[in-house]
């Protein structure tokens, strides 16, 4: 969805008020049940918000704003006060000749008649017209009655962005996608990653060889777990072990948790850290690394985007070891 909030800064906002849009709908399942006076309160609410919306769609400035009392408030989502009709008037002026023929939809979530007043909340998508884009606001407004009918007295926003998607999650890690390789101990460790097609996982494939002869073979899918509400990976070796890992971000890199399987039914797990360094290469240190009743040795390498200058000392990257077994 595009945001219209960029473009429109704080004039958004203003599209707040009961019953704005293309649509004026009250929800099947009020959060407090009405009495007979408060269902006519209602229906005179939506009535008066139904004369709102030919006045908006039009764009009459005078008659949009006299929906509003004398000295009605609008606070919009980032805090800013706009008070009083004449002031609300000229942010609407000026909206309207920025951005003709936007429209509003509504979706009115609950009307409590607390005393003197009406309290509404809902929330409202407005489509910008020739602009184009998409926006959703969360609001709520309190009408006082006056002379002239229920008005509003003050309506306070909310931002209601959509929920970050799995690829969004994952964005912290894009820096991982591209090929890698580090060499050492006469064995090569290439990595490469990918985006998967629904740009939902990084897909990752581990190559482990020594000199002609495949050590090990890996695939690893990364994603987001909505269930534990942290980022997970799925390794899958060639001989049939596997592993799943939880990411932890912190400021200085990656910290995973890692439970693996191997072939012949041993668990094992470990404590893996992956650090940046820059956008050409990444450490990985391993800790804590059990394999059945036994603790394996520590290991600490670095990957880098290229192959190693000809020449290196040894052929060996900058760490001087191989990687272990992928995912363990």
């Amino acid at each position: 969805m595009t945001s219209l909030r960029s473009c429109f800064g704080p004039i958004l906002g203003l599209l707040f008020w009961g019953g704005l849009g293309l649509g004026i709908g009250l929800s099947s399942a009020p959060a407090v049940a009405l009495a007979a006076d408060d269902d006519a309160i209602v229906a005179e609410l939506k009535a008066g918000g139904e004369r709102l919306v030919a006045a908006f769609n039009a764009g009459k400035v005078a008659e949009t704003a006299a929906f509003f009392l004398t000295k009605g408030e609008w606070i919009d989502e980032e805090g800013t006060v706009y008070q009083g009709k004449e002031q609300i008037e000229e942010v609407l002026k000026a909206y309207f000749e920025k951005f003709p023929g936007a429209k509003m939809g509504l979706e009115v979530e609950s009307v409590r008649v607390v005393g003197p007043v009406a309290i509404e909340e809902g929330s409202r998508t407005m489509t910008g017209g020739k602009a184009g884009g998409e926006a959703i606001i969360r609001y709520i407004a309190v009408y006082a009655k006056s002379d002239a009918g229920w008005r509003i007295a003050s309506v306070r926003d909310f931002a209601d962005d959509p929920a970050p998607t799995a690829h969004d999650h994952l964005a912290p890690l894009s820096w991982l996608v591209g090929d890698w390789v580090n060499e050492g101990s006469g064995m090569v460790v290439k990595i490469s990653y990918k985006w998967s097609e629904d740009t939902n996982f990084l897909l990752g494939d581990y190559n482990i060889t020594s000199g002609e002869t495949v050590v090990m073979k890996s695939t690893q899918r990364i994603g987001w777990d909505p269930l534990t509400g942290k980022v997970k990976s799925w390794m899958f070796d060639a001989d049939g072990g596997y592993a799943t890992a939880e990411w932890t971000q912190l400021e200085e890199g990656w910290v995973l948790k890692s439970s693996a399987v191997l072939p012949d039914g041993q668990t094992g797990s470990a404590t893996i850290a992956v650090t940046a360094s820059d956008a050409a290469r990444f450490n990985m240190k391993g800790t804590e690394r059990i394999v059945g009743d036994a603790r394996d040795d520590d290991f600490d390498i670095t990957v880098v985007r290229q192959a190693p200058a000809a020449g290196a000392k040894d052929g060996k990257a900058a760490s001087g070891a191989a990687a272990p077994a992928a995912g363990k």
